[in-house]
């Protein structure tokens, strides 16, 4: 029997929509988006390794996701936005915090434009300015360490080879306030002395790890996170200018 036989009436009619809308937004401009990461913390399977995410540009059609009641009351407007907006096969759950950003930022400036009222301390007179700031201008931090084919890293600690891991944000929101920095170790150390078992990583964490060894080892991977340098050049009062460091706002997305 075809397969079409065994479809209904519904499931055509939806199937029908979704190669429409497939094929129209394949008319949408898209544009690659480098990730801070370089794509050095996804294994080689994923196709986040390769360096870069290719997105569409927004339209207004997906403003509706960021006025969407439900998924602000939820806090995942922007998760929403992303994954409508990406092109690539990927999960936006398996996106460290900083390849994230980069996307989020790159999904303004291609719907809204790159330019950004920002509030900045003029260090010379201690006073607040309003001025704009070009998102295009924007740097990524240097990335140089090199990975593993599983997207790890290596790590000597008390003499103990270690391999680890940048997790995601998804695995960030599974640490317990309770257990934080063990927590932590856990979820970024994937190997320990060439053993794989979590009852060995969990030994070395609760029997070997000192503190001061753990906090060089979190400071060491602090140290090294990818991410974007949120700070610009700006004009002072007196004509003279200054860098300084900006947030993001809630109104991000509104011209």
């Amino acid at each position: 029997m075809p397969v079409t036989d065994r479809l209904s009436d519904k499931n055509l009619i939806e199937l029908a929509k979704q190669q429409y809308e497939n094929k129209q937004r394949s008319t949408v401009p898209s544009v690659l988006v480098p990730l801070p990461s370089k794509g050095q913390v996804y294994p080689e399977s994923s196709a986040l390794r390769k360096g870069h995410v290719e997105m569409r540009y927004m339209t207004a059609y997906d403003e509706d996701i960021l006025t969407n009641s439900t998924y602000i009351k939820q806090g995942v407007v922007l998760d929403k936005l992303v994954k409508s907006l990406v092109l690539d096969p990927i999960d936006i759950d398996d996106l460290i915090i900083a390849d994230k950003e980069a996307l989020i930022i790159a999904s303004r400036v291609h719907g809204y434009g790159n330019e950004y009222n920002v509030t900045v301390l003029d260090p010379k007179t201690n006073k607040s300015l309003n001025r704009i700031m070009d998102l295009t201008k924007l740097q990524l931090k240097s990335f140089t360490l090199q990975s593993n084919a599983a997207g790890e890293f290596d790590y000597i600690a008390q003499g103990i080879a270690i391999k680890f891991k940048y997790i995601s944000r998804k695995e960030i929101e599974l640490i317990s306030d309770d257990h934080a920095v063990s927590d932590f170790l856990k979820s970024t150390i994937k190997e320990v002395n060439g053993s794989r078992t979590q009852a060995d990583i969990d030994h070395f964490i609760k029997y070997q790890m000192t503190p001061v060894e753990s906090k060089t080892f979190r400071k060491y991977i602090a140290d090294n996170m990818p991410g974007i340098v949120l700070e610009s050049e700006f004009t002072g009062e007196d004509g003279g200018t200054f860098t300084a460091g900006f947030q993001i706002g809630a109104d991000f997305f509104w011209a």
